[in-house]
This record gives structure tokens, C-alpha cells and sequence, in this order.
């Protein structure tokens, strides 16, 4: 299944599939129980949702606005320097353990909504990456027992600004500006994606390839992240772990390779599809 979350121009937030490029309501039987994609998750009822469309009528992309997949996730781990192109561009040395750090739901947009550039700075750098949303709770979860608990994975942009990044060691300045990343346009469920590490990432700039890399070359698996991440703490329905950016981000090109306002950003993963927004200065 590849599942949405949106918001009609009435203000009324739902979620449901997307068939032959038609979305259909799951959510109208459910809301009461599940206000949303990450209720449905953590009630285990990821399954219904088939049932559920297949009795609504279609609706027209365009009369909706995308939220992020999973709206109000309760964490969002970002893993830094995770794949060995990125590691080496940076002339740094592959890490012991996963570089972690956090971002904010306030931080991410969905697919076809604007990114917003803050006035503050002009360093404003893409980071493609494949997120995997969690389905099932687990605390000291076994690299061996990982897939059991992923719902599915979805496209994430882990948008920066650099210069606020590197104010300290520390990346939260740089990684948490309101509307600064996206995320999906869908979930595609694990069943449906298989090996996600068998996958191909690629980022467009203005139609122009930036990153280009297969998900296998991560330094630090999915299966493994998810045993790291859980010694520290559960995780719990509806989490998401972006997983980490290859090589070719703007910060480390020569000259610098900036997002301003009017470019157009893609990030498409095959068996996924493509997550797009403009970018628009804030206001």
C-alpha cells in the first residue's frame, strides 16, 4: 500500500491510498478511533485502511494539501554521516557508532508544499534520504528482529542551514527552522519495498542530478540503526528514522551549491517515487 496523510481546503486533516494516481478517503470510518496515520499505527490497523478506501470515492489530488506521511510523529531520529561517499567528502573518518540527532514535526512539510528559506541565512543546503517510519514498539530490538517492526519507508529531505549548523557542535540550530524539510509524498509499506537498501536514491536540483547514490552504500544498515536506536530508547508506532545523505550536498561543492527561493527540489527512491517542493523565502 502507498499511504497518504492530507488536508482538504476545509481544514480537515485524513489520511488514506493512493491508487492509479487517485487518493481515496480511509480515514472517515476511522477518525473517531484514529485521528491519524500514527493512531492507526499504534492500533496495529495499517491493514484496514484497504478495506476502508476501497469503499470511498476518489478524490482529486489537487483539492488537498500533503502533510508529512506521519504528521505528528512522537520522535524523528536523523542519522548523520551514514553513507561512506558522504563520510569521505567531509574527510572525516567512518564513525564507531550512528551520528544522531533530532528534528521537529514543525520542521517538515509534505510533498508539494513550500520549503522556507529563512531570512537569516542563505545557506539553505538539500539532503536526500530514504526514512523508515516504525510500526511496531520495541525497546532493545535485535538487528535480526528489525523488519518485524517497519511500517514502511518514504522519501525525507533533510534540509540545513549550514551556517547555523555549525555554530556548535551540535546540529539542532541548523536542522529544526520551521518548514526547512519534507517528507514523502507516501508511505510505502514494507511489505511492498522488500530490501530497501536495494534502492536507488537520486536528488534533483532544478532538474539537475546532485546526488546520486544505491542505498547500499550506507555505512550503518537500517537493521542496525534500529538496534542502536532502541538500546537508547522504544520505539514506539509511527517514529521515523531518516537515515542519512550520500555525497553531493551543497556545503561540500566547490563553488557552494545553495537552495533559493524559485528552485525546485526532487528526491526520488525507486519503489517510492519522488518527494518535490519549491523553495520560498519567509515572509
Amino acid at each position: 500500500m502507498r499511504v497518504y496523510s492530507y488536508e482538504t481546503a476545509g481544514g480537515q486533516t485524513s489520511y488514506g491510498l493512493i491508487k492509479d494516481g487517485r487518493i481515496f478517503d480511509a480515514g472517515a470510518p476511522f477518525r473517531a478511533r484514529y485521528p491519524d496515520l500514527r493512531a492507526v499505527l499504534e492500533a496495529g490497523a495499517l491493514q484496514s485502511l484497504e478495506t476502508a478506501a476501497a469503499a470511498s470515492s476518489p478524490l482529486d489530488p489537487a483539492s488537498v494539501t500533503l502533510l508529512p506521511p506521519v504528521p505528528r510523529p512522537d520522535k524523528i531520529l536523523c542519522i548523520g554521516l551514514n553513507y561512506m561517499t558522504h563520510i569521505q567528502e567531509t574527510g572525516r573518518e567512518r564513525p564507531a557508532k550512528p551520528s544522531i540527532f533530532t528534528r521537529y514535526p514543525s520542521s517538515l512539510v509534505g510533498h508539494g508544499v513550500p520549503l522556507i528559506r529563512p531570512r537569516v541565512s542563505d545557506w539553505f543546503d538539500f539532503e536526500g534520504e530514504l526514512a523508515v517510519v516504525i510500526g511496531k514498539a520495541g525497546r532493545a530490538i535485535s538487528a535480526a528482529d528489525a523488519a518485524g517492526h517497519i511500517a514502511g519507508y518514504t522519501c525525507f529531505n533533510d534540509g540545513s542551514i549550514r551556517d547555523f549548523q555549525r555554530h556548535t557542535t551540535q546540529f539542532w540550530a541548523g536542522k529544526n527552522f520551521d518548514r526547512s524539510g519534507s517528507m514523502g509524498p507516501w508511505l510505502v509499506t514494507a511489505d511492498e519495498l522488500a530490501d530497501p537498501e536495494a534502492q536507488h536514491m537520486t536528488t534533483r536540483l532544478n532538474g539537475e542530478v546532485v546526488q546520486s547514490t544505491p542505498i547500499s552504500d550506507l555505512a550503518f544498515s537500517i537493521p542496525a540503526l534500529i538496534e542502536y536506536l532502541s538500546t537508547v530508547t522504544e520505539l514506539l508506532p509511527g517514529d521515523v528514522i531518516a537515515t542519512g545523505t550520500p555525497s553531493g550536498v551543497g556545503l561540500f561543492r566547490e563553488p557552494k551549491l545553495f537552495m533559493k527561493p524559485g528552485d525546485r527540489i526532487e528526491v526520488e527512491i525507486t519503489g517510492i517515487g519522488t518527494l518535490a517542493n519549491m523553495i520560498q523565502a519567509e515572509d
